[in-house]
Formats: C-alpha cells, structure tokens, sequence
C-alpha cells in the first residue's frame, strides 16, 4: 500500500484513528521479508556512497518512505495521507532537496528494517529509536527526537505499574509490547518472562487488547500513549514517565530517519538540512503539532555515540 503527501504539510490529528486496519493489510508484505547479508555499517559504514539516488528521487518527484503506524511518531491518517513527527520531519527534509513529496508505505514495526533492505522504500520515518544493533543493518541521520517510556493501563492502575520489574515481580501480569522494539528489549533485558509478553505489530493492537483484557499495560513512548488517549480516549492512563536505567545508565533512546548503509551521499544531505532545521527551531514546529516539546528536541548526542552504545 502507498499514500502520499505533497509539498503541504502534512495533515493534522483529528480522525487519525480510523486507520484502525491499514497496518494488518500491509502487515504480510515486509513482515515475512527475509533478506540475506543486509550489509551493516551504520551511519558511518559500509559500501560505496550511492551519490545518484538522490538525483533519481529528484528526477521522479517523491521519496517512498516506510512507517509504522504508531502515533504520533509516524502513521497513515484517515484521509490515507502520511502523518506524524517523523513522517513531518521527512516532507520538510525532501522540499529542502527538491523532492516535493513522500509516499508511505505502511508495515509491522518488525518488517520496517526488512523492507528498507529490499528497496521496499528508500527512507524509515517512523521515529526508529538509534541503537548497534540497529546500526549494523540501516544508516541512521542525526537525532530528530527523543521521548521516555510509559505504559498505558486500567485507570486507578489497579496492579501499581511503573516499571518493567512489576512483571517479573506478578507472574499474573501480561504485557503488550512492539515486535522488535527497544520496549521488548528492555522488558528481555529486565526479565519479564515471554510467556508475559504479547507481542505486537501496531499500536492500534496493543489499545484493543487492553481494551479487552488479555494484558494489563502497554508499553511504548510517553508521548505515543497520551496521543492515542487523546484521540481515541478510554477508560485508561498513562503511567509516570521514566528513561530506563541499566547499567547505572538512563537508556535515553534518540530516534532518526534512515536509509540503507550504502546511501552515504544522501545521508550527508538529510543530515546537512536537519542540521539547519535543529539551528533554526524549524524541527520543533514540525514537532509541536504532534506533542513533541523544547525537552524531546536533540541534545548534542550523535549518532555515532548512540551507535556505538
């Protein structure tokens, strides 16, 4: 599935969660996506700089772009139009390159990085936390993002849960958490058994099985879960946010667009305008309309750092 937005902004936030389904039809496409020897390198590695993409995507007037289907980082909204912060940044980014419009392409969270890899798109603009082992498969651009950790619960929350040990702690408690997500990694890394785990492809499931009862607590980004309470409301809250600590260190995760290693040319050029957008202010108004704040905006930490954990 394709839809595309042109030099205008991208849409706002009103119906967004009529998209309820686009993420299951798509789901299939990238999902079950295997491709061999993805070649690494991250931001700074591997292969030859493609230096004509970006004069073909210039050449045919739109850059395809992958998403996920998570609010408010990236998603299709009800007027099948791409939408969100990090689908934001990309439109604004491309304009600066004269590639007037971007073209989503939904999927599983899990098959965003697989389809990247098999030329699927060209771009990811779905707020992809920066991480090594991600770094080994995709070239992150610089930071555009930050946001802590939170999960959606029962108001009240009934079961007290703050933090990922709450479900090492209750056997009885169920979990829901992206697919191939930093939020399943932290849940692994602080014990929460996989039998707890319901691992999902979207945010829109995650909001449904709470709804029905089969988990306790969604876990994904503070600003993910206020947005979709926002816009779709339910007798649920929105736990104190945190940045988990491991090691003696707060896992402050930092999200970006990002291409295939070997596309070092275009990397430069997004990086060079984002640059300008983080000097000018111009990446906090393209945050602000999704909920992003002065606090959620880029500190000096680089990729490079984050690549290298």
């Amino acid at each position: 599935m394709q839809v595309s937005a042109n030099s205008r902004r991208a849409p706002g936030r009103r119906d967004a969660f009529r998209l309820a389904g686009v993420g299951a039809i798509t789901l299939g496409l990238a999902a079950c996506t295997r491709v061999e020897n993805g070649g690494g390198g991250g931001a700074g590695g591997g292969g030859q700089a493609d230096t004509g993409l970006l004069d073909r995507l210039r050449e045919q007037g739109f850059v395809n772009v992958g998403l996920a289907n998570e609010i408010p980082f990236g998603f299709v909204d009800g007027d099948n139009n791409p939408a969100g912060q990090s689908p934001a940044v990309a439109q604004a980014v491309f304009e600066e390159l004269g590639v007037p419009e971007i073209r989503a392409n939904p999927v599983a969270w899990d098959g965003l990085i697989p389809g990247l890899q098999a030329s699927q798109f060209d771009v990811i603009a779905a707020g992809m936390f920066i991480t090594p082992e991600r770094c080994e498969q995709v070239a992150f651009t610089e930071p555009t993002a930050t946001s802590p950790e939170a999960f959606m619960v029962e108001s009240g929350n009934p079961h007290d849960i703050s933090h990922f040990t709450d479900f090492v702690d209750n056997s009885d408690l169920r979990l829901a958490v992206l697919n191939a997500s930093v939020e399943q990694g932290y849940a692994e890394h602080f014990g929460v058994p996989a039998g707890q785990m319901e691992l999902i492809p979207d945010q829109t499931t995650g909001y449904e099985l709470l709804e029905s009862g089969r988990v306790d607590a969604v876990s994904m980004l503070s600003v993910s879960h206020h947005y979709l309470l926002q816009d779709r409301g339910g007798d649920f809250e929105v736990t104190e946010p945190f940045f988990p600590e491991i090691d003696g260190r707060e896992e402050k995760g930092w999200g970006g667009l990002c291409v295939r290693p070997a596309e070092q040319g275009l990397l430069e050029e997004m990086n060079r305008v984002i640059a300008e957008f983080t000097e000018s202010g111009r990446l906090l108004e393209l945050g602000e309309e999704w909920g992003f704040t002065e606090a959620d905006l880029p500190d000096g930490t680089t990729t490079a750092e984050l690549c290298e954990g």
